[in-house]
C-alpha cells in the first residue's frame, strides 16, 4: 500500500498543520540554498582548470574526464539507490498526489541532492528546480509519515513541498503557489487547509532562501514599457514559441526513448559520452553548457548578432535533449528559459534592425519569450507570466508577456501538444508495465502504476 493511501492514524489541528508546513518550508529553503551554493561553487572548475592548464588540448581532455566521471557517478548513484530520482521529479510528485507513485523520501533526498550536485556541477544542460521541487516534496512526505497524516493531508503536504522547492529554486514564491494550482490542478486537493499550507510553505521557503541569497530577482533585466502597437509582434512570437514548445516536448520524449532502446545493454554509456562532451564544451564553448542562468544575463547585456543567438539556441536545444536523457537528476525549467531568451533576443534584434522601436525591444522580447516557451512546454501560462515577472522584475511588461504566453499556449493546444510532466509521468508508468491503452499520438501514453525501470530515465 502506498503511503498516501494509508488511513490516518492521527488527526492534527489546522494550526498544527500550518506550523508543520511552515517549518518544513523553512527546511526546504535551507536545503535548496545549500544545493544551489554547492552547485555554484563546484561550477567554477572549468575556470580553475583553464587558469592552470590554459585552454588547449590538455585542458579539454581533463575537462572531458572530470565531467564524464561526475555524470557517471551521478547516474550510478541514481540507478543503484533511487531510480525515481532521475530527471526532474515533478512528474513523480504529480504521480504521488494521484496515488500512482510513492515518495520514498529516505532515499530520494540524499540521492537527489548528491546526484544533482554532481550532475549539474559537471555542466549538463539541466536546471536546479526539478531537484529542489522533488526534495521539497520529500521533506513534506517525511513529516507526513511521522505525523501519520491521511491521504488528503498528504496530498496537500506534497503540493506544499513542491511549491516550496520551486520557491527556493527561483526565489519566486507567488509563481510557486500558482504552479501548484495550475500544473497539479488534476491532483491538488482544493481545501482551504491544503491551499493555506501551500502559501505558508512557499513563503517560508522564500524567506530562508532570501536570508542566504538576498531579495533581488534572480535574473534582473532592465526594460521599458513597450508601445501597444508592438502587441501583434508579441503575439507572433507566441505563435513561434507555441510550435517550438510542442517540438521541444516531442524531442525530449524521443531522446529518452531512443537512449533507452539503444543503450539497453550498456546503460552507463550515455552518461559517460554526454559527460565527456559537456566537459570539453565547458572549456571550448561555455555558453553551450550549464543550466543557463548566467548565460541569460550575458546574452541580454552583450548585444550578440542574430546568427550567434541562433547557434546558441540550437546548441542548447540539443544539449538539453542529450543531458536529460542521461538519467541523472536535473530539471528543464532553466534550460527552457535560456533557450527562449536566445530566440526572443534574435526576434527582438531583427525588429530593432528593421523598424523604429524602443532600444530595449530585444530585452523585452527575451523576457516575453521565457514565459511563452514555458507556457507551451509546461502548459501553465499563468505561471509563465508570473514567473518571468518575479525573476526579471520587468512588471511593466505584464501585458506583452500575457499576450505571448496566451498565444503560445493556444498554439500548443491547437497542435495537440500536451504538458511535458503529464507525458513524462505516463511514460514512467508505461515503462513500469502498465499499458491499458496505447494511442496513436506518440505523446499520448496510458496511465498505470508501479516502480520505474532500473534505468530510471524520465
Amino acid at each position: 500500500m502506498h503511503t498516501a493511501d494509508r488511513p490516518a492514524a492521527a488527526t492534527i489541528s489546522d494550526g498544527a498543520f500550518y506550523l508543520v508546513a511552515g517549518v518544513c518550508g523553512l527546511a526546504v529553503g535551507v536545503v535548496g540554498a545549500a544545493f544551489h551554493l554547492s552547485v555554484d561553487f563546484l561550477l567554477g572548475w572549468p575556470a580553475w582548470l583553464v587558469a592552470r592548464l590554459g585552454d588547449g588540448p590538455l585542458a579539454i581532455l581533463c575537462g572531458a574526464v572530470i565531467a564524464a566521471l561526475a555524470v557517471l557517478a551521478a547516474f550510478a548513484l541514481t540507478r543503484r539507490f533511487a531510480p525515481e530520482a532521475a530527471g526532474s521529479g515533478v512528474q513523480e510528485i504529480e504521480g504521488a498526489m494521484e496515488g500512482l507513485r510513492e515518495v520514498r523520501w529516505w532515499r530520494v533526498l540524499p540521492v537527489k541532492f548528491v546526484g544533482g550536485v554532481l550532475a549539474l556541477s559537471s555542466g549538463l544542460v539541466a536546471g536546479r528546480e526539478g531537484p529542489t521541487i522533488h526534495m521539497g516534496a520529500s521533506i513534506m512526505q517525511a513529516a507526513s509519515d511521522w505525523l501519520k497524516l491521511g491521504r488528503t493531508d498528504v496530498r496537500g503536504m506534497l503540493a506544499a513541498g513542491a511549491a516550496a522547492g520551486l520557491a527556493a529554486a527561483f526565489n519566486a514564491p507567488l509563481a510557486a503557489i500558482l504552479f501548484v494550482i495550475e500544473e497539479t490542478r488534476k491532483q491538488f486537493p482544493y481545501t482551504f487547509r491544503s491551499y493555506t499550507a501551500v502559501i505558508i510553505a512557499s513563503a517560508a521557503s522564500a524567506l530562508a532562501t532570501e536570508l542566504v541569497g538576498g531579495t533581488a530577482p534572480d535574473l534582473q533585466i532592465s526594460t521599458d514599457a513597450m508601445p501597444l502597437a508592438l502587441l501583434p509582434a508579441f503575439a507572433a512570437l507566441g505563435v513561434l514559441l507555441g510550435a517550438l514548445g510542442v517540438v521541444f516536448n516531442r524531442c525530449l520524449v524521443f531522446s529518452l526513448d531512443w537512449t533507452q532502446a539503444t543503450f539497453r545493454r550498456a546503460p552507463y554509456v550515455p552518461a559517460l559520452v554526454v559527460g565527456a562532451a559537456v566537459g570539453a564544451l565547458a572549456i571550448v564553448l561555455p555558453d553551450a553548457v550549464g543550466g543557463g542562468e548566467t548565460l541569460i544575463l550575458r546574452m541580454v547585456g552583450e548585444n550578440l548578432p542574430v546568427t550567434v543567438l541562433l547557434v546558441i539556441a540550437a546548441l542548447r536545444f540539443a544539449g538539453t535533449m542529450a543531458s536529460y536523457s542521461t538519467g541523472v537528476p536535473g530539471g528543464i525549467f532553466a534550460p527552457i528559459l535560456a533557450l527562449a531568451t536566445a530566440i526572443g533576443l534574435a526576434v527582438g534584434t531583427l525588429l530593432e534592425a528593421g523598424f523604429v522601436v524602443p532600444g530595449t525591444t530585444a530585452a523585452a522580447f527575451a523576457i516575453a519569450a521565457m514565459g511563452g516557451l514555458f507556457s507551451s512546454t509546461i502548459r501553465a501560462p499563468l505561471v509563465g507570466v508570473v514567473l518571468v515577472a518575479e525573476l526579471t522584475g520587468a512588471y511593466e511588461l505584464i501585458l506583452p508577456v500575457i499576450v505571448t504566453c496566451a498565444t503560445s499556449n493556444l498554439v500548443a493546444e491547437r497542435l495537440r501538444g500536451r504538458p511535458i510532466y503529464e507525458v513524462l509521468l505516463e511514460r514512467t508508468l508505461r515503462l513500469a508495465g502498465r499499458t491499458p491503452n496505447v494511442h496513436s499520438d506518440p505523446m499520448s501514453s496510458p496511465v498505470g502504476v508501479d516502480d520505474p525501470p532500473a534505468s530510471g530515465r524520465g
